[in-house]
């Protein structure tokens, strides 16, 4: 199904029943990006996932684009889907959408759930040291090289096989267009959330592998206290993908939470 925010088409879909549940994903994933955990997801929820603008089947219009750009993507996919009012999932450059939302549409959202994610600049902590020396690195590596390294990153330490194979397939068969990587990753680094993040009053979850070597686990802790409605659940082991690597633990969570 499609969505349109302005000229912005997006891709979306839905499955399951009950109360509204948005998924919102990160940089360099589309929807393809929650599979493990959408089918435990809608035993409970009416679950609605779509492509951010600048990968899979949604349009990739000239960057760069802003949180706030990408946060109306997200409502239009909500009107769309004849939403009025949805529980909000978020992870990494989705968790920064989804504050976006929840500061600048508060009664849009229902329950907040934010992953893997940052408060921005100004608040947060800085990119993990592997990561910045994957960056450095990867541009002097074959592609497909580096862009299992980058899977392997986004995992614990000591990552699945099978789920870096798996992750890695849908990466191959659905490559991003460089434009709108980029574009993608503006909103991400330029994002700030230090005059709003405060102003969420949605009860929010906030979870955070404690190997996440991607968006340093100290930023949820920052997120959970700035948040007055915000509790805090580490998942040990886990990597900035933890719920590719413990879908079950992690839906029980969410689900436990919005219920």
């Amino acid at each position: 199904m499609k969505a349109r925010n302005g000229d912005v088409e997006l891709a979306w879909e839905q499955v399951g029943s009950g109360s509204p549940l948005l998924l919102i994903h990160g940089l360099g994933y589309a929807r393809w990006g929650w599979e493990p955990l959408v089918p435990l997801l809608a035993e409970h929820f009416l679950v609605i996932s779509f492509d951010n603008r600048g990968i899979g089947e949604s349009d990739v219009p000239d960057g760069p684009y802003t949180a706030g750009d990408m946060a109306g993507d997200a409502l239009a996919v909500l009107d769309a889907a004849n939403v009025t009012r949805a529980h909000v999932v978020g992870t990494s450059l989705g968790g920064m959408i989804a504050q976006e939302l929840a500061i600048e549409t508060p009664a849009r959202v229902d329950r907040l759930v934010l992953l893997s994610t940052t408060p921005g600049a100004s608040l947060g902590h800085p990119m993990p040291q592997e990561t910045i020396a994957l960056l450095e690195e990867a541009s002097s590596l074959e592609p497909a090289v580096a862009l299992k390294k980058f899977v392997e990153n986004a995992l614990g330490t000591n990552p699945d096989t099978e789920t870096v194979e798996q992750i890695l397939e849908h990466r191959l068969s659905n490559p991003q267009d460089p434009g709108g990587w980029a574009a993608q990753a503006h909103a991400g680094t330029t994002y700030d959330g230090k005059d709003g993040v405060h102003l969420i009053s949605n009860p929010t979850l906030v979870m955070t592998g404690t190997e996440d070597r991607v968006v340093d686990p100290a930023n949820s802790q920052v997120l959970a206290d700035s948040i007055p409605e915000a509790t805090l659940e580490t998942v040990e082991g886990g990597g900035h993908l933890f719920f590719w690597e413990y879908p079950e633990q992690t839906a029980i969570t969410i689900t436990g939470f919005l219920s």
